[in-house]
């Protein structure tokens, strides 16, 4: 089954996860300094907020699917969206490792469809002890 995502970049992350955990009733399943991440049954969704990002707003948006197998057939509707498909294996993004792949829509917004296979204790890529390989959350 599929999950709506949402990841927001924001100025404070304590004053979003206050604000955030009143909106939806819910308390984050993830929480620290600079992320928190709610996945709500209702509305299904992955929403995520974090103070990383160039601008304050939306980061990007994506679908969550449950397996690989889910992905791998998610694939063939993406390259016919966009052409320009990046595909990620073992990206650390979020403290999270995840297969994905990433296209825009026609106004440059990127969109990220992935698989999560594992919790790990880094934010991605863009952190000083993370291995080289670009930034979390960019294609």
């Amino acid at each position: 089954m599929k999950r709506f995502h949402v990841n927001l970049t924001v100025a404070s992350v304590p004053e979003g996860v206050r604000f955030y955990t009143a909106l939806f009733e819910a308390a984050p399943v993830v929480l620290k300094d600079d992320y928190a991440k709610w996945m709500l049954d209702d509305p299904r969704i992955n929403f995520a907020i974090s103070e990383r990002g160039d601008q304050v707003g939306i980061n990007h948006l994506g679908i969550q699917v449950d397996s690989a197998e889910e992905l791998t057939a998610v694939r063939a509707q993406l390259e016919r969206a966009d052409q320009a498909l990046v595909e990620q294996r073992d990206a650390a993004c979020c403290y999270a490792k995840s297969d994905k792949y990433w296209i825009a829509d026609p106004t440059g917004l990127a969109w990220e469809t992935f698989h999560t296979l594992d919790a790990i204790p880094i934010y991605g890529a863009d952190t000083d002890v993370a291995p080289k390989g670009g930034a979390c959350c960019t294609p």
